[in-house]
């Protein structure tokens, strides 16, 4: 079995993860209005998401150059659990945005922070330190002045509330399972995977719900075709980087830039306004990861480099 040589804890790779991060953040925060203008049901645009960004990581990771890695059967495993949870992440959510408003849905899928840094601490032992929390109290509190007085909770919202916290859930064990993967896979080998396992999972769901399964024209198909090449392909596929070099649970404080990039994208494209408060949520909201990655070492615990190996 071969050695595995760490990642050298340089600030030229973090800073490169760093980016890589918010970029991907920058990609997901697409998704709300995307979903949106799909001309199908939230559980098919689900599967579409997925499915339609399989052949796009396919010809990536065929052109790399690279030999592909042996899949081990605990990598098959831990590949299988990831697809199983981005399903569930996804279904979950894109339900919660039916039944909840966009803010309530969006600030409990947020939760995802506290359940990866309380997982990566038993797992990885990336032992949260004082800087980690006060920017995670500073951002949370940002992300409630953001959602502003859109945020109802209780209520007729109760059901999209609890999709919305299943949803922060099922992406925290997706984060926990593909830091664990990075040690020995590259992110596209990754991604393919795991999309190739959410789309089976989604694809009978979706086709049971009863919704609308085609797009009636090809706005609607550009509309998937935009969420599985932006939000999944190049989103989470950047984020999948970027775990390999950053402690699990800063990347996911991290993800809090999608709400305040979402607002942005909609006070731009979709006219919707925003007060004060929320702009002074969105400046809180990069304050604390701002705070956050001052006390940023990278992992505690050495994660591999897939390219080096033989």
């Amino acid at each position: 079995m071969p050695s595995l040589s760490p990642i050298p804890g340089s600030s030229a790779a973090v800073r490169l993860a760093l980016l890589a991060l918010a970029a991907g953040a920058a990609c997901i925060a697409l998704s709300p209005i995307l979903v949106r203008l799909s001309e199908v049901g939230p559980t098919v645009t689900a599967f579409w998401r997925a499915a339609l960004a399989v052949p796009f990581l396919a010809a990536l990771v065929a052109f790399s150059g690279r030999a592909p890695r042996a899949i081990r059967a605990g990598d098959r495993w831990r590949l299988a659990a990831a697809g199983l949870f981005f399903a569930g992440d996804l279904a979950f959510w894109h339900w919660s945005i039916r039944f909840t408003s966009v803010a309530n849905a969006t600030l409990f899928a947020n939760f995802a922070p506290v359940f990866v840094a309380a997982g990566a601490w038993l797992l990885f032992a990336e032992r949260p330190g004082g800087r980690f929390l006060a920017g995670l109290a500073l951002a949370f509190a940002g992300a409630f002045c953001l959602l502003g007085e859109s945020l109802r909770v209780g209520g007729d919202h109760a059901l999209g509330d609890g999709l919305g916290l299943a949803t922060a859930l099922c992406l925290s064990s997706y984060l926990l399972v593909v830091r664990s993967l990075r040690a020995r896979l590259g992110a596209a080998g990754i991604m393919l995977w795991t999309s190739l396992a959410t789309a089976a999972v989604l694809l009978p769901v979706a086709w049971l719900s009863g919704e609308e399964f085609w797009p009636a024209t090809p706005a609607g198909w550009a509309v998937l075709v935009g969420l599985g090449l932006l939000s999944h392909a190049l989103g989470q596929g950047l984020i999948a980087f970027a775990l390999a070099h950053l402690p699990a649970g800063f990347s996911a404080l991290a993800l809090l830039l999608e709400p305040v990039l979402a607002a942005l994208f909609a006070w731009l494209w979709l006219a919707e306004g925003l007060a004060v408060l929320q702009w002074l949520g969105g400046v809180a909201v990069l304050a604390g990861i701002g705070v956050a990655a001052r006390g940023l070492r990278g992992p505690r615990r050495p994660i591999a480099d897939p390219a080096r190996r033989p």
